[in-house]
């Protein structure tokens, strides 16, 4: 993240910083003071931050709120990075610090002109620890106030930390089961990661590589292979016995014809790898030139690699079916079996902390370097369809199986070479504002209601979002309290080759809207809030708002009736034409 941004106006805007309005309950919960699920801090070092983060994780979850006493007087959290602090640099300490992996979410939040580092923590679903080897839970200490505590082996199951599918020992399998081939892959891929993966994996010798991935049961000498270190490792013949539900399948498909379609039992490395070279080999671009020369893809890759990345780990592995993708005409579909896991919805992908089927696996595939460590998986695939001008993904989910589509179809290039140039201009924008003028780039306009929804977020965080856009002067705002409307700027229009758009937009300025209102009611006699409301291109409540100022202003416009009866007649109206 960047410093903070000049508005036009000469103010600021905590869009660069990643700082915004309090979250509803964020208040409410330094008031409540110190819970099971809320820890208050003053200020906590990295190491302090990750173990409360873990201490939260394996009581149940909860949130974390530094720069507050425990009293509850907010003082403000200090700068973590230079003279600010980058929620996402945050969110990368937590996961690279714990085992499994958490994917905490944490944001900058202004409370009484103070800002506060909040991380919300999602619950464990299996016995999480520092990257040290601590295990910590919250309870209540000696003095009857809520602390973390040690966690011991014997109390791991009493606190609802439930199994982790691919941590289960496969009876029959061993060593000789396991592809010293594909252990070497993974090694490649952490060295290739540019930094994402964990480099100091790829110095172990197999046998140590896969007792630090969770993949051995072994207590100095090796008990039993887990599930984890087959669906990585194995070799084919060990899948096709000791797994044998495992498949991927690659389909290509033109209208009714079937082009390719090639089903796998191989380890999911090796067919991540596979796969992702058959995208790219598919997978064609244009060339954007103006001052500098941008690709734009007809898929984002990493939303490509998020999304099966996803699937191979959200997958339900006792499940029969296989991970199927899917490129059509309308895009790419990629189905695996499972329905979402628990707490999970189509309605809060974007904001609920991630949840995988497999945590070791999916701990796994973040060491190796291939998806994003932070746990923003999601995150990356709208981001990568939006910021090449595309659709965003569609989601569809049952309680058997899970698909998205990365749709295709022609780029927004226009969209595409704004967005570039903004963040070469030291002005990059995150995906809930692209979402909101992806939207208002297609609906026209928008309302705070709808951005909420758009967001998967409460009207509060929509209007923040609103508000940077307005600032920046990428959209403006028409209308009074819940009549108000958002849309794109006549400048944003200019920008996007469509003139004209911001005209039809726009509608019609007040004094046209009060000729058009008495026109309408001197020619038809009467005119309701409905026809004032669809003539002048506004919400009902404005229009009855503009009609009960004629109404004061023209002594021949009337008011008759109530409620839905409610119309406004022109005095002297012909009978049959509103008059009496």
């Amino acid at each position: 993240m960047a410093t903070k941004s000049k508005s036009a106006k000469g103010g600021t805007t905590a869009r660069a910083q990643g700082g915004s309005s309090p979250s509803p309950g964020v208040e409410g919960l330094i008031a409540g003071g110190e819970t099971l699920s809320v820890e208050l801090k003053r200020d906590l070092n990295d190491t302090e931050l990750v173990e409360t983060v873990v201490c939260l994780a394996n009581g149940g979850g909860g949130t974390l709120i530094i720069g507050v006493d425990d009293d509850g007087t907010v003082r403000g959290a200090r700068p973590r990075h230079g003279k600010t602090t980058d929620p996402r640099r945050v969110e990368a300490l937590v996961s690279n610090s714990t085992r499994p992996a958490l994917g905490a979410r944490a944001e900058l939040e202004d409370v009484g002109g103070k800002l506060v580092l909040v991380l919300r923590v999602p619950p464990a679903s299996i016995p999480t620890a520092t990257a040290a080897g601590r295990y910590l839970r919250r309870a209540l200490g000696g003095d009857g106030r809520p602390a973390c505590v040690p966690m011991f082996v014997y109390e791991q199951g009493a606190h609802g930390l439930t199994q982790d599918p691919s941590s289960a020992v496969v009876t029959g399998a061993t060593m000789k089961d396991l592809d010293p081939l594909e252990i070497h892959r993974f090694r490649r891929f952490a060295r290739e990661s540019g930094g994402r993966g964990d480099l100091a994996l790829s110095e172990l010798g197999d046998e140590d590589l896969c007792r630090a991935l969770g993949g051995l049961d072994a207590n100095g000498t090796v008990r039993g292979v887990r599930r984890l270190a087959l669906l990585l490792f194995g070799r084919e013949d060990a899948l096709r016995r000791l797994v044998p539900t495992h498949e991927t399948a690659w389909q290509v498909l033109e209208d009714e014809r079937v082009l390719e379609n090639d089903i796998q039992r191989v380890p999911l490395l090796r067919s991540f790898d596979e796969l992702t070279q058959r995208f790219r080999a598919r997978n064609r671009s244009v060339e954007l030139v103006d001052l500098f020369r941008t690709e734009i893809p007809d898929f984002s890759e990493d939303a490509f690699r998020e999304a099966l990345a996803n699937a191979m780990t959200h997958r339900d592995y006792s499940a029969l079916g296989a991970i199927h993708v899917q490129w059509t005409l309308e895009g790419i579909r990629i189905d695996n079996p499972g329905g979402l896991p628990e707490g999970v919805r189509l309605d809060n992908l974007l904001v609920t902390p991630p949840r995988p089927r497999n945590p070791l696996l999916a701990d796994a595939f973040k060491r190796a370097g291939l998806v994003e460590r932070t746990g923003r998986g999601v995150d990356a695939i709208f981001y990568g369809q939006l910021r090449y001008g595309r659709a965003a993904p569609r989601y569809a989910a049952t309680s058997a199986s899970v698909s998205v589509v990365l749709p295709g179809g022609a780029a927004n290039l226009e969209l595409v070479r704004w967005v570039v140039s903004e963040g070469r201009a030291g002005r990059p924008w995150a995906l809930p504002e692209l979402l909101v003028l992806r939207a208002c780039a297609e609906q026209r306009t928008l309302t705070t209601e709808e951005a909420a929804l758009l967001l998967q977020s409460d009207p509060e965080r929509a209007r923040g979002v609103l508000a940077r856009l307005v600032d920046a002067g990428v959209v403006e705002a028409r209308g009074e309290r819940r009549g108000r409307t958002y849309h794109l700027t006549s400048e944003m229009y200019r920008v996007l080759g469509n003139k004209s758009g911001y005209v039809r937009t726009r509608g019609f300025e007040p004094l046209q809207q009060e000729q058009m209102v008495l026109q309408f009611a001197r020619q038809h006699g009467q005119i309701t809030r409905r026809d004032a409301a669809d003539l002048c291109r506004i919400a009902p409540s404005q229009a009855s708002r503009l009609l009960a100022k004629l109404a004061a202003r023209h002594p021949e416009l009337r008011l008759e009736g109530e409620r839905r009866g409610a119309r406004y007649v022109w005095k002297g109206a012909p009978a049959g034409r509103g008059g009496k």
